[in-house]
């Protein structure tokens, strides 16, 4: 197996991309970068403002946002301006505005920027909606990861009602669906298959399952 690959995965919201990434990155002793997580570090700076959401305010908090993403103890923790906020980006108030924020130019292009720095080290798994096609074109691995929407649903429902939130899988699987057509529409960067990317789909698969085919398709 070559040491040091740089391995792309997209697909859309809720197909699992983050949770295999993260153990097929443990396994190969490779650096774990959540895209997505990084999206959600400047909706959550955006909240703090404690103003109504508008493009004009997320591009405000931009220009000098630090997102920072390490691996330690076998987990990325994510960090704003200094600030630890690994937990705090994963809530339903996030969730309703990441993609309106991942849509922004200038958010987009400051956010691959420090993508592309992390991707130059080696030896890294980055996931998210445009990696293989926009990110890392290069990358010596690509894979697109999906499901069908009930899946998807059933997983996001199980997930935040193991947080303490209170669910509806109708509302969920509208949001999911959204979110489907807001990331495939967008005009910057649209999620897409990378013609060269090798197609997963997850659906009745169990998490052991989808890394263990991630594992193979390494070496």
């Amino acid at each position: 197996m070559k040491k040091n690959l740089v391995v792309a995965i997209d697909g859309p919201a809720g197909a699992g991309k983050s949770t295999v990434a993260q153990l097929a990155a443990k396994e190969l002793g490779y650096t774990y970068i959540d895209t997505g997580a990084m999206y959600r570090a400047v909706a959550w700076k955006t909240l703090q403002q404690g103003k109504p959401v508008t493009d004009e305010l997320i591009l405000s908090v931009v220009p000098d946002i630090d997102v920072d993403l390490q691996y330690t103890e076998g987990k990325t923790r994510v960090f704003v301006d200094g600030r630890e906020v690994t937990g705090e980006i994963r809530t339903p108030e996030i969730n309703k505005i990441v993609s309106q924020v991942a849509r922004l130019g200038p958010v987009r292009e400051k956010m691959v920027d420090l993508q592309r720095r992390m991707g130059e080290r080696g030896a890294v798994l980055m996931d998210g909606r445009d990696i293989a096609t926009h990110v890392l074109p290069n990358a010596d691995v690509k894979i697109f990861l999906t499901a069908s929407i009930e899946e998807r649903a059933r997983r996001r429902c199980k997930e935040l009602q193991e947080k303490g939130y209170d669910v509806d899988i109708e509302g969920i699987k509208a949001d999911i669906a959204a979110r489907d057509k807001a990331d495939s529409e967008r005009e910057i960067s649209p999620l897409i298959r990378a013609e060269d990317a090798v197609l997963l789909d997850t659906t009745g698969l169990g998490i052991e399952e989808v890394v263990a085919k991630i594992l193979g398709m390494c070496r």
